[in-house]
């Protein structure tokens, strides 16, 4: 997001959340927020001086995915199928660099 003011563009921080807000946003709590993330289904994506995790927004997505897994998927199963998603996000980005340049 931009906005600019007198020809200068200022960036507009992304919102990062802490876990508190993860819980009060989703039906997850902390523990479970916290184990998440040490399984690798979410990441955070900076820390705070004081050691506390922000996750950006793409985390309500992914615990959205979670969510809908859980129904009929172990959490092993669904570690591997957000790998797999990965792996062919980055293989088409990739794809789609080389064709740009």
């Amino acid at each position: 997001m931009q906005t600019e003011v007198n020809n200068r563009t200022l960036q507009i921080p992304a919102k990062l959340y802490r876990i508190g807000e993860l819980v009060r946003y989703t039906p997850f709590s902390r523990q479970t927020i916290h184990n998440y993330t040490i399984m690798g289904l979410i990441r955070e994506v900076q820390w705070t001086e004081g050691g506390h995790r922000l996750y950006d927004e793409s985390v309500f997505e992914r615990l959205s995915k979670i969510i809908e897994l859980r129904r009929t998927k172990t959490l092993s199963e669904i570690k591997q199928i957000l790998k797999k998603e990965e792996a062919a996000s980055r293989a088409a980005d990739s794809s789609l660099q080389s064709e740009n340049n």
